[in-house]
């Protein structure tokens, strides 16, 4: 079943399979970063839709992103009150296969201080 997959795809089902163990219904707060953008979003999987979201590739935004921890870190404010506008509280934290270190743990620190449990 695993026999081929990357490291990466490993640890993104573990984290995935766990997650929903523990979800409790709660919308999934995901990160997906490549090396120049960060990309977040506040996702419903009972309804199959997306709440809230928010990159460095927003259009007000776009100019000044750069792949650093501070991008990581506004994107997370901004995702925190999309998410907020949206009605959403609390959420489980879906860090996919990253290692929850520098720009993730940037992002999800600053959705934190902006207003979102998890």
């Amino acid at each position: 079943m695993t026999k081929g997959m990357s490291l990466f795809e490993k640890r993104r089902r573990r984290n995935r399979t766990a997650l929903r163990a523990r979800g409790g219904g709660r919308p999934r707060l995901s990160v997906h970063r490549s090396g120049q953008h960060i990309y977040a979003q506040v996702i419903d999987d009972v309804a199959g839709r997306t709440l809230a979201m928010a990159s460095s590739l927003d259009k007000d935004f776009r100019d000044s992103a750069k792949a650093n921890v501070e991008t990581a870190a506004d994107v997370g404010k901004r995702l925190a009150e999309a998410a907020k506008a949206a009605g959403v509280t609390q959420v489980v934290f879906d860090r996919g296969g990253f290692l929850y270190h520098g720009r993730v743990k940037a992002l999800a620190e600053a959705a934190r201080e902006g207003g979102l449990e998890f």
